[in-house]
């Protein structure tokens, strides 16, 4: 579906633009056209002003895709990694939950963002896998720390692959934004957000079941989502 011209598009141009209105343009002709296919041009267009003003702010499209990373994923590192602090002595099911929450309270209201990066993984744009690792790696490398602690204090099976378990983890929670504010009320005749909220507990009970080194032990109470 052809994105909807912006109300700034009618009009004279503007001749000063905040840089956020600019990347909010990038991020939604990104995730719908990919970034070789965007133009400046149509980004200019989305956000109603001159393209001459993006090269103002902006050297190109990657510097356009890396900002758009780099204004919402350091916040998701720092929170993450002060979980993995090997100091936490909370049990590995609550931590992991919280990473969870973490990943649901800053990506959960962009899915336009979740759209963009997704489309660009899949289509293995060249020159912005290292973008996107700069920002992901660190995240992963942390959750896969937690997980690491968890099976060296006996709670998570031995057998595992640390790094399966945070692709796992992480992934399902990417789609589980997308797809059970969509479904789940219909399925359920829940509100979406009600909806996020028990499929989120359910998957990670299923989760955590296939990973625990005792899937009888019952989960510690786990604290709702914040919406």
């Amino acid at each position: 579906m052809p994105l909807a011209p912006s109300p700034r598009s009618r009009g004279p141009k503007p001749t000063r633009i905040d840089p956020d209105q600019i990347l909010d343009a990038a991020q939604a002709v990104f995730a719908q056209d990919g970034l070789r296919a965007a133009s400046l041009r149509a980004i200019a267009r989305h956000a109603g002003c001159d393209p001459a003003l993006i090269y103002y702010h902006f050297d190109s499209k990657e510097a356009l895709f890396g900002a758009l990373l780099g204004r919402r994923f350091p916040g998701v590192l720092r929170e993450v990694e002060e979980l993995s602090d090997a100091g936490d002595l909370r049990p590995a099911s609550e931590r992991l939950w919280a990473v969870l929450l973490i990943y649901h309270r800053h990506l959960k209201d962009d899915p336009g963002l979740r759209s963009m990066i997704r489309g660009e993984i899949v289509r293995g744009a060249e020159g912005l896998t290292h973008l996107i690792e700069e920002q992901i790696r660190p995240i992963t490398t942390c959750v896969r720390r937690i997980v690491e602690q968890g099976m060296a204090r006996g709670e998570l099976r031995a057998d595992l692959s640390p790094l399966l378990v945070t692709f796992f983890l992480v992934k399902m929670q990417l789609e589980i934004l997308d797809v059970l504010p969509v479904v789940l009320p219909r399925l359920m005749a829940l509100p979406p957000d009600e909806a996020v909220r028990t499929g989120m507990k359910a998957w990670f009970d299923l989760f955590w079941r296939g990973i625990a080194l005792d899937p009888s032990a019952p989960l510690p109470p786990l604290p709702d989502p914040v919406d």
